[in-house]
């Protein structure tokens, strides 16, 4: 059983140490979404091939449900005590929006080349990021498809700083009751989906960002109770175990309005272990240097892999059809470096540039004032809590000096 060490008080430590090992594991996220999608967009034609994509990626829609998740656990987890609203929010913004308008743009000059009929209204909740709320079909999917996601997460952002005193002054007690809560209503949807008109049931169980939050608010309160010391949960090995059965035995036996529970859960062990391998210093695959670049380019990575491989598609005569024998894998693996590119500039000249131009700085963080130990102390009982505030310190130096946050950033 993992956890941090429990303290006998819950003071904001004066530094939380980074968590690269989450950094790298956005990247077997958004691979799991790209597999998804390679394989719904049929660009491989030989069967065999196709159902090897199949039987790998056929939940990998649920990679969204990853990145849900691990937005609340990163930024309960890395916000500081004294942080404005306003100051959250314009971070946020300054994070995901120059990516999404340049994508947003793109969209629109890929639409006007296939001379593609686009609806000002759709273009512009797009831009605004309020198409998530459409229940309208294609309208939540509209322009770049993929930012109905941003639209959710847009709307976490705007909720969590009101939430987070709540969520920091509640009882240990209610915050387990959460962890337990939060994925029976994940299930709880489905059959109250059947109180929804049956046109807009995949967009509420899907789409809809107050029914989306509840992946959020998982990751979030997980990320309170490790940050006071009092999670309890499986190591990184056994996480990964745990995930890995779940993901076979859903994608072969299991209901959907089953699964989404089940890999909830599943994801939560795997965030939360590989936190706490990162917090401890303890061996993690996660966090090699390859890994690390590959999360961070995930963002860019998924807001142009949809677009990128339908234009692609449509220009080549092979939408809907697909490429037979050998070639088809060969496009797939074409497609994903095509995009790692993309995306590696895109992170390196729009979304790193723009973070430094318009998130407001960081101020420096006071170095700690040492303290008499005791025979009791909490920190001479766990060594790893006194690493974590000279890691966190250290994190904060390299991060201002790179000019941009220490922590790790979903979007």
């Amino acid at each position: 059983m993992t956890s941090v060490a429990a303290t006998s008080d819950v003071r904001p430590a004066p530094a939380l140490p980074r968590l690269p090992s989450l950094t790298g594991l956005r990247w077997i996220a958004a691979l799991l979404v790209f597999g998804f999608h390679a394989g719904t967009m049929r660009i491989i034609a030989e069967p065999d091939y196709k159902a090897v994509i199949d039987a790998l990626f056929t939940l990998g829609l649920s990679g969204v449900q990853f990145f849900f998740i691990l937005s609340g656990f990163v930024l309960v987890w890395s916000a500081r005590e004294g942080d404005s609203r306003r100051t959250f929010w314009r971070r946020r913004i300054a994070k995901i929006y120059p990516n999404h308008l340049v994508l947003w743009a793109a969209t629109l000059v890929v639409a006007w080349w296939f001379a593609d009929p686009v609806l000002p209204a759709a273009a512009l909740e797009n831009l605004l990021l309020l198409q998530a709320w459409d229940p309208r079909p294609g309208w939540f999917y509209s322009i770049n498809t993929v930012s109905w996601s941003l639209s959710c997460e847009f709307f976490f952002y705007l909720c969590l700083p009101l939430a987070l005193p709540l969520l920091r002054r509640a009882r240990p007690k209610l915050l387990w009751a959460l962890i337990v809560a939060l994925p029976l209503l994940i299930l709880a949807l489905w059959p109250a989906q059947e109180l929804v008109p049956e046109v807009s049931r995949w967009w509420f169980t899907q789409i809809f960002p107050p029914v989306r939050s509840l992946e959020f608010w998982l990751g979030a309160v997980a990320a309170e109770l490790m940050r006071r010391g009092l999670w309890r949960g499986p190591g990184l090995t056994v996480a990964s175990g745990i995930f890995l059965v779940t993901w076979v035995t859903a994608a072969q036996w299991i209901r959907a309005e089953l699964w989404t529970t089940l890999l909830a859960v599943a994801y939560l062990l795997v965030i939360t272990a590989a936190a706490d391998a990162d917090v401890r210093g303890r061996r993690s695959p996660w966090r090699s240097r390859p890994l690390v670049w590959l999360g961070e380019v995930s963002f860019a990575f998924y807001l142009v892999h949809v677009l990128v491989m339908t234009s692609v598609l449509r220009w080549s005569g092979t939408w809907g059809i697909g490429f037979e024998g050998w070639r088809g894998p060969a496009v797939v693996l074409g497609f994903l470096v095509a995009n790692l590119i993309l995306a590696g500039l895109l992170h390196r000249f729009v979304e790193t540039p723009m973070m430094r131009r318009l998130a407001p700085r960081r101020a420096a963080r006071p170095a700690p004032v040492p303290r008499q130990r005791t025979a009791g102390d909490d920190d001479a009982r766990d060594p790893a809590s006194s690493a974590r505030g000279e890691a966190g310190g250290a994190a904060d130096e390299v991060g201002q000096a790179g000019g941009r946050s220490p922590y790790v950033d979903l979007r």
